[in-house]
């Protein structure tokens, strides 16, 4: 992916924090250095990583002195990625991690419904977004409402809210589920007809792939990163470089699964490339995965086509910095919607312990 725009003249002069508390040119340089080791896999000149530097250092001081963890989502930019996440992920990676964090602040580097499952697990730990405008088109399909009117329509099947979804719609769940685990939670169930929630693709393929005969009714939700993929686009890929490894998110649509080596979520793909011999690969997701791996797999070739998710790219160095200092964005679940959420997370470590 293309390197991030250089930060603002706001960066540039730095923060209060920043001008009280200011770093020599030599701790700015070792960052720079630190970080262009990292960032040089996904085009950053170290030019651009001095001008990130005092930012990085500047909130990982902040998360020490504030006993803060910092967790990434794999489609963030690169410099929060590498430059100041503590862990980094697909959404049941940090789950686990909010869940079972030793921290008093969490600013979760993400879109908003990620962050609001890590409130619903931590209830005693603040949570901190850096962009509340940091949403997600699934999320936003579906309504605990919606959720009701379903369950009155089939009152026989099992309702499956996928993570990617708002804290009162997990709360009318049975179970909630990741694209890592979503087969092995519709599998593990023992109702025959199942409600799957909001991505209408993801429920397709799970039909096609459980050998179980289960019926699974689907929502109209869909991503708007992955549902742009075509399967031409495929082929013309798998034409011109023989031999690629094409590996899809569940979240696309079926025609272009049919056409992958594999199928599933970030957490699955990056194990796929560790254990592969392949040389190339297109990973059929937004452009952040492919940034991860590459810093990850260097010997490794990843072959666009990508696509940007506008909501996870709100969020950068400069808001996380401002956020962790006023310690402002914070996130709140209402005690009654968050403890039948938490029951429907619960339920799915339970099912994939």
């Amino acid at each position: 992916m293309e390197a991030s725009k250089p930060p603002s003249r706001r960066i540039l002069m730095g923060e209060a924090a920043l001008a009280k508390r200011p770093f020599s040119s030599a701790e700015i340089e070792a960052e720079a250095r630190r970080l262009h080791a990292k960032l040089q896999a996904v085009g950053y000149p170290v030019e651009q990583c001095r001008l990130y530097a005092p930012l990085t250092l500047a909130i990982n001081r902040l998360k020490k002195e504030k006993n803060a963890v910092i967790l990434a989502h794999n489609y963030q930019r690169a410099e929060v990625l590498f430059g100041i996440a503590d862990f980094i992920g697909d959404s049941l990676e940090l789950a686990r991690k909010a869940r079972d964090t030793q921290a008093d602040i969490i600013l979760f580097c993400g879109v908003k419904f990620m962050a609001e499952t890590a409130k619903i697990l931590t209830p005693a730990k603040k949570v901190l977004i850096p962009d509340m405008e940091a949403g997600c088109s699934l999320a936003e399909s579906i309504s605990a409402a919606d959720v009701k009117k379903l369950r009155a329509a089939h009152p026989e099947a099992a309702v499956v809210s996928y993570v990617n979804t708002y804290a009162d719609v997990k709360a009318e769940s049975d179970v909630c589920c990741t694209s890592a685990n979503a087969l092995k939670i519709v599998e593990a169930l023992p109702n025959q007809e199942i409600v799957f929630l909001p991505d209408n693709y993801m429920a397709r393929n799970i039909q096609a792939q459980t050998p179980l005969g289960k019926k699974i009714m689907a929502w109209k939700g869909l991503c708007i990163v992955h549902e742009t993929f075509r399967a031409e686009q495929i082929a013309v890929y798998r034409k011109t470089y023989p031999g690629i490894q094409i590996l899809a998110h569940l979240e696309c649509h079926p025609d272009v699964v049919k056409l992958a080596d594999y199928v599933g979520g970030t957490s699955g793909m990056a194990k796929y490339v560790a254990e592969s011999q392949a040389k190339q690969f297109m990973l059929v997701t937004e452009c952040g995965m492919s940034d991860v791996l590459r810093v990850q797999f260097p010997g490794k070739q990843f072959i666009v086509p990508c696509a940007l998710c506008p909501y996870m790219k709100k969020i950068h160095l400069e808001k996380a910095l401002d956020v962790l200092i006023r310690e402002a964005n914070e996130i709140t679940v209402p005690e009654p919607v968050r403890a039948k959420a938490e029951r429907a997370l619960q339920k799915m470590f339970e099912l994939t312990s």
